[in-house]
């Protein structure tokens, strides 16, 4: 035990015995101070700095187990050892059962206060262990609230990171006048914009390890839709996506093959002149698998003919594939072209 007295609170109107306590625990490195009965007790109490009560049960009021209710609404109680005769088994067993600590049957000789003495010290030491168990949790809860709080606040700075970057590279697109460049950083800026809406989706999220990925694809595909309408394309955008939770790699690497296919479909799917067609994009568990499908009403393509554009966008696509251990295969419809990924259930 520490070099210091433990202040025992001892509880009960045997006076003859308290001095008898007294004297003995004294040696034993305890400071007796007595309460003759329940309001003494509380009173006491109210003053702080008790480590330890022992009590009796018989009081002049009540009983030590009335006690013990009141002293339960008290935060941070002191422990208590009941002391009952030793033939009142089922007292001390009611006694535990209301929240004290032990009990040491009272009898004249030396084996009471060995008894007393030893439970008064496991009282106090499982109350500081309690003590450091409540302290550490505490800490771990305010560093994982710490470590929360700077997660959003990262996630946070990368969003409006990359928002920036997506609006520099915008700006770029409108000061060039080559074509083939205008569309290329277009499509940059559309990659950029599927990372930066993860973060986005991030820093308000309660958890940071998953995306609901139905909310995060429908924000993505209005962008999209948004952007190509503003370049004059007039495709029609339906979304069928299960709701599911994903990893947050595992959405990144989906939002860049959704920008991807979707893009493609729209800018390639539908030559000038023909009426604008409908873009589906469908994401749903298929026997014990996630599947991607984005298919269009066009002109169709089989994955095999060479590709309209740079071909950095089928490029992109097989990466991010392989990234997620997908397969990823084209086919032509009665009429336009279905691409479609399947990767592991594990992964969402």
């Amino acid at each position: 035990m520490a070099e210091a007295d433990i202040k025992l609170l001892y509880i009960d109107d045997d006076e003859a015995l308290v001095r008898l306590v007294q004297r003995i625990l004294r040696r034993r490195g305890f400071e007796v101070i007595h309460a003759p009965n329940g309001d003494g007790a509380l009173l006491r109490l109210a003053e702080g700095d008790i480590d330890v009560i022992a009590l009796d049960h018989y009081l002049p009021t009540g009983t030590g187990l009335d006690l013990l209710a009141r002293l339960g609404e008290i935060p941070q109680a002191p422990a208590v050892v009941y002391v009952t005769g030793s033939a009142e088994m089922d007292i001390a067993v009611a006694a535990l059962k209301a929240g004290a600590a032990d009990f040491v049957p009272k009898t004249v000789g030396e084996d009471f206060f060995t008894l007393l003495t030893s439970a008064l010290e496991q009282a106090v030491e499982k109350t500081r262990l309690h003590a450091q168990k409540e302290a550490a949790e505490r800490e771990v809860r305010a560093a994982r609230d710490r470590a929360e709080v700077l997660l959003h606040e990262v996630n946070h700075r990368v969003a409006n990171s990359l928002s920036l970057v997506s609006s520099l590279v915008g700006l770029q697109a409108n000061a060039v006048e080559d074509q083939v460049a205008k569309d290329a950083l277009s499509e940059t800026q559309a990659r950029i914009y599927a990372i930066s809406l993860v973060h986005k989706r991030l820093y308000t999220s309660g958890d940071v390890r998953f995306v609901e990925i139905d909310e995060y694809l429908a924000g993505l595909i209005e962008h999209l839709r948004a952007s190509m309408t503003a370049e004059g394309h007039g495709a029609r955008l339906v979304t069928e996506i299960e709701h599911l939770q994903i990893p947050t790699d595992t959405a990144i690497a989906l939002g860049i093959v959704v920008t991807e296919l979707v893009t493609n479909a729209i800018k390639y799917a539908f030559p000038a002149g023909e009426p604008q067609g409908e873009v589906t994009v469908r994401l749903a568990r298929l026997d014990g698998q996630l599947e991607l499908t984005v298919s269009d009403n066009g002109v169709g393509w089989c994955g095999e003919e060479p590709v309209k554009g740079t071909g950095l966008g089928t490029r992109i696509v097989r990466a991010m594939a392989k990234s997620l251990d997908a397969t990823i295969d084209y086919g032509r419809q009665p009429k336009g072209t279905a691409a479609k990924m399947r990767f592991p259930l594990s992964q969402a």
